[in-house]
């Protein structure tokens, strides 16, 4: 072979290897890409909170509708009498009643009724004496009655009707005390326990007979007027009044311009329903004593969940239940909780917003 035939074969075994270079760069695989699409990460499935209302234990008390131990709701109704002369508050044990009556008597003043049924506070006071009206709604509850003395018909009548009773006045000084505190006769005290075992020691029945109250237990929306505020104006020296308290769903309660609170741990004295319960009353002697008509019919208000509606009552007899119906003639639901009822004369001035 000549050098230029050798040159030219150089040449082209070049050309051959570079074209095999070429072919074998380009079938090299390509990098993966940067934006990788990778599987979607699972987001935790959300977890939904569901709500169980348990069921109560117990059964609800025909006062209050308020669950306890069904021993308990077995009890007797303790109706007491409370004095609530200024020089005697504040009340201990009143925040545990169930139903509380507020009444007229002589004079300016006003006096508490107290049911009781579930509650046992161990300080009770100060109780105060009997009235005919006292008598009435204690008897309607066939309850045992305490109280300490009370005027002549009062005391005729806890005779005639046979009532079970627990007088401070006939009774040792191991079942009502003293409190130095106060002054007498604004200072008369007791406990559940003591009470109860009384009524055991007298003999009295430990159960009794009478009809309750109905309860809504759905949570029902109200209807009716405003009732934020309430202001009952027994006269110029004695005013009740309650603020509706939206957060907790039940009224806080002002006896003359102050907060009504319990002796016993300062608590807030609340309601959840109010009933103003008109009754027309009249002066019966010098003393000022009252007779009050509540075997008969009337009208009045019932106050719950921030409004008011217009409501009739009757009560056919002594004994008979008293009832309160709405507009249609049907028996009120209340709501369960402490109910105050607070009885009026007709003309009582109300201001309700």
């Amino acid at each position: 072979m000549n050098r230029k035939s050798s040159f030219i074969f150089i040449i082209l075994l070049v050309l051959v290897l570079i074209t095999a270079c070429n072919n074998k760069i380009e079938n090299i695989p390509e990098e993966p890409s940067a934006n990788i699409v990778k599987d979607p990460v699972k987001e935790p499935e959300a977890i939904i909170e569901v709500e169980i209302n348990e069921e109560p234990e117990g059964a609800p008390s025909p006062l209050s509708g308020i669950y306890a131990d069904e021993e308990k709701l077995k009890n007797r109704i303790m109706a007491i009498s409370f004095d609530n002369h200024p020089k005697a508050r504040w009340q201990a044990g009143l925040k545990d009643a169930e139903i509380v009556y507020e009444f007229p008597v002589e004079g300016p003043y006003t006096r508490y009724l107290g049911l009781y049924i579930i509650n046992e506070p161990k300080s009770i006071g100060p109780i105060r004496s009997a009235r005919p009206y006292l008598v009435t709604m204690a008897y309607e509850f066939d309850a045992v009655f305490v109280h300490v003395g009370g005027s002549e018909q009062a005391k005729k009548d806890i005779r005639t009707l046979k009532m079970a009773q627990v007088d401070g006045l006939t009774s040792s000084s191991k079942v009502f005390w003293r409190d130095s505190s106060k002054r007498a006769p604004n200072n008369m005290y007791s406990s559940m326990a003591v009470l109860r075992q009384e009524q055991k020691d007298k003999g009295y029945r430990e159960e009794g007979d009478y009809e309750g109250f109905l309860f809504d237990f759905d949570n029902r929306k109200r209807t009716g007027d405003s009732a934020k505020k309430i202001s009952i104006i027994y006269n110029d020296e004695n005013k009740t009044e309650y603020e509706y308290d939206i957060d907790n769903n039940c009224y806080n309660r002002f006896k003359d311009g102050k907060n009504h609170i319990d002796e016993i741990d300062k608590s807030q004295i609340t309601a959840k329903n109010i009933i103003i319960q008109k009754a027309s009353m009249k002066v019966l002697d010098r003393e000022g004593r009252l007779a009050i008509n509540l075997e008969t019919s009337g009208e009045g208000l019932f106050i719950t969940k921030g409004v008011a509606n217009e409501i009739k009552w009757v009560k056919d007899s002594r004994k008979a239940k008293t009832k309160y119906l709405d507009l249609n003639g049907d028996e009120l639901v209340l709501n369960p909780g402490t109910t105050w009822i607070q009885i009026v004369k007709p003309n009582t001035e109300l201001i309700i917003e």
